[in-house]
């Protein structure tokens, strides 16, 4: 047999109450039986029967449990990859406080929400890093969110090609052995403006979709375009005129149907990031892993209602001290 709960010193001492006070009982009744002369046995049927449901009380609030069983036990989860873009695009302030910080507040709000999931987090640009790895460590992938900006990647626009490269490698090296059932729901968040300047992204988004690996791209800032912040001034081009940077929606809203993922959108209006929540969590029961454990089930239903029992047969019984 084996406990829910262990005997603690709350119970130990209304344990010892009730024996001291029940003895002060014991001793007030042989008191006045005394003084009339009078032998109360059935006062130790009750001694009897109250020490017995009290007892069967502290059983039943300590849970005893037998029975042994075999259950399947299934857990639920995913491999999660947020990849945000650091381009200068970024910096433009179509979205406020920019794109790069509405991005990084996104981020943390989704890190909270897949508390019990593993997320690593890539950065790029022209190039691809990983600067989290898949972990739980919640606070660690909190701080990489709050260091992010766009000093960090060289400045040679944006490309998909190398994130979602690197998202199928670093897949490859999680369990290559597992089958499919077995393996954990894997998925990669793209955060970005839309500005896509690489190649080769419909051959990379078919090895995805291959590997079972769903791409929800985000896209940041408005189809209206801002300027992009450089020093005092602003970002020009080689002509010498300012850079309109615009949300480019059609390659990311491309990349998530290749990959049966969905496109969503934050702008100065709306922020569809509660239903990006939403979507992600709708595939986790897709993959899923099982085991069986022994079981054993919480029986204090029996002495409690034993228990209960002994008290209304207390309550019937009565202690005569004075016979006539």
């Amino acid at each position: 047999m084996n406990w829910y709960q262990t005997l603690t010193l709350l119970e130990i001492l209304f344990g010892a109450l009730f024996v001291v006070l029940y003895f002060g009982y014991l001793l007030r009744v042989w008191r006045v039986a005394n003084f009339f002369k009078q032998r109360p046995h059935a006062i130790w049927v009750k001694f009897v029967l109250r020490h017995l449901y009290v007892g069967l009380i502290l059983i039943s609030i300590l849970g005893p449990s037998f029975g042994a069983m075999k259950k399947e036990i299934k857990t639920i989860g995913k491999d999660l990859y947020i990849a945000v873009d650091l381009s200068r695009s970024m910096d433009a302030t179509d979205v406020q406080p920019s794109r790069l910080n509405k991005a990084k507040n996104e981020i943390q709000r989704l890190i909270s929400r897949f508390n019990s999931d593993r997320i690593g987090l890539i950065v790029f640009s022209n190039e691809a890093f990983i600067q989290s790895p898949l972990t739980y460590d919640q606070n660690a992938l909190q701080l990489y969110t709050q260091t992010l900006h766009t000093g960090l990647m060289p400045n040679s626009g944006t490309s998909y090609s190398p994130v979602l490269q690197l998202v199928l490698d670093k897949f490859k090296q999680q369990q290559p052995g597992l089958q499919a059932e077995e393996q954990k729901a894997r998925i990669l968040v793209l955060i970005s403006d839309g500005e896509d300047f690489g190649e080769d992204q419909e051959r990379l988004a078919e090895k995805l979709r291959e590997q079972n690996i769903r791409v929800f791209t985000l896209g940041i800032g408005s189809t209206e375009g801002s300027r992009i912040p450089e020093g005092r001034g602003y970002k020009l081009d080689q002509e010498g005129k300012t850079i309109i940077t615009h949300l480019n929606p059609d390659g990311l809203s491309e990349l998530a149907d290749l990959t049966d993922g969905q496109y969503f959108e934050v702008n100065e209006r709306v922020s569809e990031v509660s239903r990006l929540i939403s979507a992600i969590n709708n595939i986790e029961g897709e993959l899923r892993e099982s085991k069986t454990v022994d079981v054993t089930a919480n029986k204090y239903i029996y002495p409690l209602a034993m228990a209960l029992f002994l008290i209304v047969l207390d309550v019937l019984l009565t202690i005569k001290i004075i016979r006539i």
